[in-house]
């Protein structure tokens, strides 16, 4: 398959790039774009052939839920029912933006969107290029990450290239994205509502609009089941393997050192803080520890840096798990093979 590659002019449904971007979907072909969290990978969310086109370029299991994104909240409407107050509540508090609420499906998506449940994960993306798309194509677009599945999802357009070329009709190039980790998943099914993976929107974010949240067992307990899309199986994998390493500086430094005198190519992902007290070549600088959200934009791309003909394993430090450090420490935790811990 031919991919096409646009890079619009302008953030407009009518520039011809978008245009033609959005007859692919009409035409039930997959689409790559640009989200403030990450790229996606969009199909037409009510036809279930084209739906099947993620999965296939994907390589991803088929009871694997997608999430589904949307222009407006009409379009929420015409594919919930029973949408409670509190749902509308944080649409209208962090909408457009990197929350997905869990609402109870009406049918209308296609069967292999929702994987046989009840209920079906929707968000409206924060971006002028996804936006756009959704409004030129006017269809809901079923969209994970678009990247193969068990990859570090992709940020930038060039990761999208790497990982798909050849197995999707276009991939639109809006820059890099900004948030950098996927949306907050919160079931809204409950009296209490519920986080099933933490993302760009915060705990403590969510419940400055409503009094209580929960958080899933499962995020606390690896024996447990994930229930939100995107979470059942491995994901974010580097090429190598990555150990991450809890606990000071020295204690990091004494790891390095150790792995490097058994004969190991080390790859080491770190904050500046931490990088300053390395005496070590291969270095990938994901953000400042005082600047989480500069982690997180970071995430990603640091993890796809190393190559297995450049290393054959990956060090990384751990951060708090506050605010947005709780969606960090989630995907590198699922991204690792070990854990080294002081003490």
């Amino acid at each position: 398959m031919q991919t096409r590659f646009w890079k619009p002019s302008q953030l407009l449904e009518t520039d011809p790039s978008i245009e033609e971007a959005a007859q692919l979907l009409k035409d039930r072909h997959v689409v790559a774009f640009p989200t403030e969290t990450v790229y996606g990978l969009g199909a037409d969310a009510t036809n279930e052939e084209a739906v099947q086109k993620i999965f296939e370029a994907k390589g991803r299991p088929s009871d694997n839920p997608l999430i589904v994104h949307v222009a407006d909240i009409h379009q929420v409407e015409e594919l919930t029912q029973n949408i409670p107050d509190r749902a509308y509540r944080l649409m209208e508090a962090f909408w457009p933006g990197p929350l997905t609420l869990v609402l109870e499906s009406n049918g209308s998506a296609a069967k292999n969107v929702t994987a046989g449940l009840s209920t079906i994960g929707i968000r409206m993306p924060d971006h002028p290029l996804a936006l756009a798309l959704l409004r030129a194509s006017g269809k809901p677009l079923a969209a994970p990450s678009a990247n193969r599945s068990g990859r570090p999802s992709p940020t930038d357009a060039a990761h999208v290239w790497q990982d798909l070329e050849g197995r999707v009709a276009g991939i639109l190039d809006g820059g890099a994205t900004g948030v950098g980790v996927e949306s907050t998943v919160l079931d809204c099914t409950s009296d209490t509502p519920v986080i099933l993976r933490p993302g760009g929107v915060t705990k403590e974010d969510l419940e400055k609009i409503l009094p209580n949240v929960d958080v899933d067992s499962a995020l606390k307990d690896k024996q447990k089941q994930p229930r939100s899309p995107g979470m059942k199986y491995t994901h974010y994998a580097p090429e190598a393997p990555l150990w991450l390493v809890k606990g000071d500086d020295e204690f990091f430094n004494e790891q390095l050192i150790q792995l490097k005198e058994e004969g190991h190519r080390v790859g080491v992902i770190v904050s500046m803080e931490l990088a300053e007290k390395l005496n070590h070549d291969l270095v990938s600088l994901c953000g400042s520890r005082d600047r989480l959200n500069e982690v997180a934009g970071r995430l990603y791309a640091a993890l796809r840096e190393f190559k297995k003909a450049d290393v054959d394993v990956i060090l990384c430090e751990t951060f708090p798990q506050t605010g947005v450090g709780a969606a960090i420490m989630n995907r590198l935790t699922k991204a690792s093979v070990n854990i080294l811990t002081q003490g």
